[in-house]
């Protein structure tokens, strides 16, 4: 991992707390100006009101966003029964009410059907296109859209606590796609009611954890002296659940150039080709020959 403050080329992912009120777009840029590196993305879009994990990948460690982007999500979430709004979340204007108030017991009973893979209507203020537009972009012109129905999964999903008659926190595990915005107004409408989100907080994306993500104010001060700097992770983080595959040097300049090296009684599968301790880049097997899929170029 290389990292300097005067723009030489910085690898690797920023386990950032994403604060409310900022989009994940401006957090990509709040780092890119902090570090000056050339590239960087993110892994798993939050909304701006909500809060938590947003893996930030720089230079060549983008090339693994999609690795992360698939992985398992946590987030714990607060609903705010009796009130529908036309974005499900706190932001919208209220288009329903309902004096239903349910009880630990019937939110208990509900739970159960929310588990596994279950569909979904994602918010029409989401970035999801239809015919080519952004859904929230038709919204706010007030088009009624039909959103098209999709199919998550929810590994878990646990009530944590019942704040007050009005609000209850919950927290899910789940896979890629799943809207917590649309997860909060389905539930409240299985149990007689209406709802929507208050509070939506990310405590982990896959190998990125809230315990070890940092604000946008500790990155700064602690940039400062970017040689001291250890937040920084490494490419391979977001490449846990992919084999390594040690190469040798030669075979690790063949890759590097685009082509492909035998690898004798290695069965087809993805892996990270390692060069000693340092990352070659994603590559596949097929008939005992190793194919570069994604170099890394540092």
């Amino acid at each position: 991992m290389a990292r300097n403050r005067r723009g030489i080329p910085i690898h690797g992912w920023l386990n950032i707390d994403k604060p409310e009120g900022m989009s994940s777009a401006q957090v990509v840029a709040a780092v890119k100006r902090l570090t000056t590196a050339q590239k960087v993305g993110h892994a798993g879009t939050l909304d701006p009101f909500a809060t938590g994990v947003l893996p930030i990948a720089l230079g060549e460690a983008t090339k693994t966003v999609g690795y992360i982007v698939d992985d398992t999500k946590v987030y714990r979430f607060t609903v705010r029964w009796g009130e529908a709004r036309n974005t499900d979340d706190t932001e919208g204007e209220i288009i329903a009410t309902s004096p239903v108030r349910p009880n630990p017991q019937d939110i208990g009973k509900i739970i159960p059907q929310f588990i596994g893979l279950i569909k979904q209507h994602p918010p029409a203020f989401s970035a999801i296109k239809i015919k080519g537009e952004r859904a929230y972009k038709l919204a706010r012109a007030g088009i009624d859209l039909d959103m098209p129905e999709r199919e998550v999964h929810i590994e878990a999903l646990s009530l944590l606590e019942l704040i007050d008659e009005n609000h209850a926190m919950f927290e899910v595990t789940c896979g890629k796609g799943t809207y917590i915005r649309a997860l909060a107004r389905d539930m409240a409408i299985k149990l007689g009611t209406v709802g929507h989100l208050t509070q939506l907080r990310r405590l982990r994306v896959g190998p990125f954890l809230e315990k070890n993500a940092i604000s946008l104010d500790k990155l700064a001060r602690l940039w400062q002296c970017p040689a001291e700097f250890e937040d920084l992770l490494p490419i391979t983080t977001a490449l846990d659940d992919i084999p390594a595959l040690a190469v040798t040097e030669e075979q690790a300049f063949r890759l590097r150039h685009g082509n492909d090296v035998a690898v004798p009684d290695h069965a087809d599968e993805v892996v990270c080709a390692m060069d000693g301790d340092i990352p070659i880049g994603i590559a596949k097997i097929e008939a005992e020959r190793l194919f570069p899929v994604r170099i890394f170029n540092f």
